[in-house]
């Protein structure tokens, strides 16, 4: 018997849905899953529980239909009615939430003002949160803010230089994202290497098919890679990330490529997978690249020459660097991409100890270098937890 309140947390991609159930009490999901090619006729959800999986097909619904089929497995297996909160990830929430809150009519507009600014993405959350706030009406929601840990960034790492009215007028700034899973990390590393909260900096990669590094000092964000979208910075899995400016007007007119034929091809056909010309997945480019494949080797060495580069210029942010810290899918699980960053990070002080590394996968924690000041450290990130303790907070029920 369940004794401790719950709290659902949902995540809405453009045509996906990530959710998540956890007692107030634990970091452990009770249940998890995904809907994905949501309005495509293969639509389907999937759900984890107890280590077992099942799939049930969505007819080619979309985020609604993902919805109410999430409720529906709820209701079925007794977790409903000990929803206490839910929380919700909101990708953008411009200058104007620089911290998770409680969701009503006034905020949803808020939310829906700075929509322009993450086109792809806050429509969908909007979706979802709309959704459960339609079929949970007697339960508290919370949105979570990707852009709110970025928030404390001091105006010369987050202004562009460009003419200043548009900034003042039109928000054109840099925003950062992944800021949930920056926040968490950042957490963890002050415990498990017992730092001074209120003295400490770190730089945290989150490596995955999205990637941003952020250097953070006391506890708060003051630089990271990504920008007013989440194009800038790292290479990523089909992100270009950093490109000159100029790149833009000669596709245009050399070309005669369309504001939305760039934006697709920097977003889609870029990065790992445009380097190599075979894959976005960093496991299938690291078994190629052995084998001798070229693209593969050349989009990796570009990865990893491009990581090192942010985490270098991160770490000249701060007054003292105590660590650099990997997460997200690759940052957790290839000891490749670590010990090839950190070897180009020997200026830092970084000793790689490579044993160690090796068997730092598959959700392990712990430090990978022989030195400690700075040190070089694993921490898996979990952002749905870190979702559900907002939540669970704001919602004033009870947190461990």
């Amino acid at each position: 018997m369940l004794h401790s309140p719950l709290i659902l947390v949902i995540n809405c991609g453009s045509s996906s849905l990530k959710y998540a159930v956890f007692a107030a009490d634990s970091r452990d999901p009770l249940i998890s899953g995904l809907a994905e090619c949501l309005g495509a006729a293969d639509a389907r959800l999937h759900c984890k529980q107890n280590g077992v999986k099942t799939t049930t097909s969505l007819d080619g619904g979309g985020h609604e239909a993902a919805v109410e089929g999430l409720l529906a497995i709820l209701s079925e297996r007794g977790l409903l009615s000990g929803i206490g909160a839910v929380g919700h990830r909101v990708v953008h929430g411009g200058e104007r939430f620089a911290r998770s809150i409680r969701l009503d009519a006034e905020i949803l507009t808020d939310i829906e003002a700075v929509s322009g600014l993450a086109p792809l993405h806050n429509p969908a959350n909007l979706i979802g949160i709309r959704m459960a706030m339609a079929k949970l009406p007697w339960v508290p929601q919370v949105a979570v803010f990707d852009t709110a840990f970025h928030q404390t960034m001091p105006e010369e790492a987050y202004l562009y230089a460009i003419p200043r009215k548009l900034y003042d007028e039109h928000g054109v700034r840099r925003y950062g994202f992944h800021g949930t899973s920056h926040r968490f990390v950042a957490e963890e590393a002050v415990r498990l290497l017992q730092l001074d909260p209120a003295d400490h900096g770190i730089v945290i990669a989150h490596l995955g098919n999205g990637a941003s590094a952020t250097a953070v000092l006391n506890g708060r964000s003051i630089d990271t890679t990504m920008g007013m979208t989440p194009l800038e910075g790292l290479v990523m899995g089909t992100r270009s990330g950093d490109v000159d400016p100029g790149i833009l007007t000669y596709l245009a007119t050399k070309l005669g490529w369309s504001a939305a034929t760039i934006d697709h091809v920097l977003n889609k056909e870029s990065g790992l997978l445009g380097l190599s010309g075979l894959s976005n997945d960093c496991r299938t480019l690291e078994a190629a690249a052995a084998e001798g494949h070229a693209g593969a080797k050349l989009a990796l060495d570009v990865f990893v020459h491009r990581l090192a580069h942010h985490i270098g210029g991160l770490a000249t942010t701060l007054p003292r660097l105590d660590a650099v810290v990997f997460t997200g899918g690759i940052g957790e699980n290839s000891a490749f991409i670590r010990a090839s960053t950190l070897q180009r990070l020997g200026p830092l002080g970084l000793d790689l100890d490579e044993a160690v590394n090796r068997d730092t996968v598959g959700g392990a924690t712990g430090l990978i270098s022989r030195s400690v000041r700075p040190a070089a450290v694993v921490i898996p990130t979990n952002e749905e937890w870190m979702i559900a303790r907002d939540a669970a907070e704001l919602a004033e029920l009870l947190v461990h």
